[in-house]
């Protein structure tokens, strides 16, 4: 059984001064991706033993950024999704083992009254064909913050957010477009009725209200889903405004 965990820590610098490496530790994950990790190069010395590290930067500073912490070594590792337009923003990293590919995602956010939309449909068209690519040589397991909340269940205030970032009827559109091409939302394929969120506004007092969204996933090809045993949201682990998720799956 694999234990995979993904968390949007919103700048790990500061999330390592809100006890990181205890949550990290505590979770003991297999593989342990990071979205938003907002540093460069040389900016953070990690010391995780017995975990192979693998960052992906901006190359704006203080921006974005993926990683991905495993226990085995792949076999090959690619950051980006080869397109020149949007890998400059180190959202992406590929991990291919045996007998699968593990990727992690930070989706780019459409922003305020959606000035961003275009950007993040050209993403989403891109990122669909790169795992569809990938699918059709082995099973992919792909996470991260996909900054989308896929139907009413996923957000504790739906009507207010329809048409918003987040929520907008083409970004849903997208996520439906890609289950539809042969992946499962691993946690809502065990939970189809549960309610949890794994992120919150800093305003408002979003969180001790519980006033969420679910925009963490694990995705995995629908050839795999059977072998899902377990998939979790960590909300009672703080250090970010996004919880980390957990996919439990025999692999």
């Amino acid at each position: 059984m694999k234990k995979f965990i993904s968390w949007n820590v919103n700048g790990i610098r500061a999330c390592v001064g809100k006890d990181f490496l205890e949550s990290f530790n505590k979770l003991d994950a297999d593989i342990f991706c990071l979205q938003e990790t907002k540093l460069q190069a040389g900016q953070i010395d990690l010391n995780l033993p017995g975990y192979f590290q693998y960052w992906n930067y901006a190359e704006k500073k203080g921006y974005s950024g993926t990683a991905i912490f495993t226990k085995e070594e792949p076999i090959s590792v690619v950051n980006g999704i080869g397109s020149l337009e949007h890998d400059c923003e180190g959202r992406a990293i590929t991990l291919e083992f045996k007998d699968f590919y593990f990727l992690t995602f930070y989706v780019p956010n459409a922003q305020d009254e959606l000035k961003r939309l275009d950007y993040r449909m050209d993403w989403e068209d891109k990122v669909r064909n790169y795992v569809l690519e990938l699918n059709k040589k082995k099973p992919v397991v792909f996470c991260g913050d996909l900054n989308v909340a896929h139907e009413e269940i996923d957000l504790k205030n739906p009507k207010p957010n329809v048409g918003k970032a987040g929520f907008s009827y083409e970004e849903r559109g997208k996520f439906s477009e890609l289950l539809e091409a042969g992946f499962t939302d691993s946690f809502r394929y065990l939970y189809p009725e549960k309610v949890e969120y794994s992120w919150w506004s800093y305003r408002h007092n979003a969180r001790a209200n519980n006033a969420g969204w679910r925009i963490d996933y694990f995705i995995v090809s629908n050839d795999i889903k059977g072998k899902i045993s377990d998939a979790k949201i960590h909300n009672e682990i703080f250090g970010s405004d996004h919880c980390p998720v957990e996919l439990d799956i025999d692999l």
